[in-house]
């Protein structure tokens, strides 16, 4: 006669994780906003592709990082650290190494 509605047991983040992928977006996002001429090559050049892979990452770790999950498998999937922090690692590497 009654249905009874329970809700949904909702998978809360890991706290480090959280922090982790927050502060690995904070600086690359103040560089890419204060002086962007830091992620140049060596002929004062950077790939429009590469940057944009690089910005999903910093998306996906604030995203991450305030403890959003998205209900949708695909936006679920690309803001997860699995997918955010190797493309995080790849922006420190353009702005340290090259």
């Amino acid at each position: 006669m009654t249905d009874v509605v329970v809700p949904e047991k909702s998978q809360k983040p890991n706290k480090l994780v959280m922090a982790i992928s927050f502060l690995l977006a904070l600086p690359l996002a103040a560089v890419l906003l204060i002086h962007p001429a830091l992620i140049l090559d060596a002929n004062g050049e950077y790939s429009h592709r590469v940057m944009m892979l690089i910005m999903i990452g910093i998306s996906g770790g604030f995203v991450y990082g305030v403890g959003f999950i998205p209900k949708f498998w695909l936006w679920k999937w690309m803001f997860s650290p699995f997918l955010s922090w190797p493309l995080m690692l790849w922006g420190y590497y353009t702005w340290f190494v090259i």
